[in-house]
């Protein structure tokens, strides 16, 4: 039996308050080619909780994706398209000598947990981060948006790392976070263990 498709958000996720997950900048991380202008809120719409069209001429949000571990956001950022071969991820050096491993401060972030019994009670399923399809998860991440908690985003379990988190930020949040640190990703703290345990291969 093949995994039901994604319905469309329920109404409870546009009208109805729902609990709040707080969650402190400094437990994410983020990989990025830049260290100006982060955290990054993109709007091209490519992505797949980013933003599903247009209101007034303009997207309704913006969008910035970080994990909460650096295993996560390598998963979700550089090797989102990469193919294993024989267990491993052949890549040149230079994929990752010019990227940073990005660390945040400011105040408690207020955010839906989409997951779990959660996301199971909203009528949400895996679909939400398996679904190759992103037009689904985009009405999801608007609703999210819309909600009258006003929530400065959600967590959800990584497609690509499915035993960790990962968070989607909309641009409300920018003022609560700034950029604290950051490091060469090669040199960041926990980068060998992440490309040990990733199976990161540099050719």
């Amino acid at each position: 039996m093949g995994a039901s498709p994604l319905g469309p958000p329920p109404p409870i996720l546009f009208e109805t308050a729902l609990p709040i997950q707080h969650l402190h900048p400094a437990r994410l991380v983020r990989v990025s080619a830049y260290t100006d202008g982060e955290p990054f809120f993109g709007v091209s719409g490519n992505n797949r909780f980013d933003a599903p069209g247009c209101k007034d001429g303009f997207p309704e949000y913006a969008a910035c994706y970080l994990g909460t571990s650096l295993e996560v956001a390598l998963a979700e950022s550089i090797l989102h398209d990469e193919v294993p071969v024989q267990g491993q991820f052949r890549l040149t050096a230079a994929h990752f000598q010019r990227r940073y491993a990005l660390y945040f401060d400011g105040d408690p972030l207020h955010l839906l947990d989409l997951s779990g019994a959660q996301l199971k009670r909203l009528g949400g399923s895996a679909e939400l981060t398996g679904t190759p399809d992103y037009a689904m998860p985009q009405q999801w991440a608007r609703a999210v948006f819309s909600n009258p908690s006003r929530f400065d985003g959600f967590s959800f379990m990584s497609r690509h790392y499915n035993t960790g988190r990962a968070v989607a930020l909309f641009d409300r949040a920018r003022s609560k976070m700034a950029l604290a640190r950051y490091a060469p990703l090669v040199n960041a703290a926990g980068f060998a263990r992440a490309q040990k345990k990733l199976g990161i291969a540099f050719t």
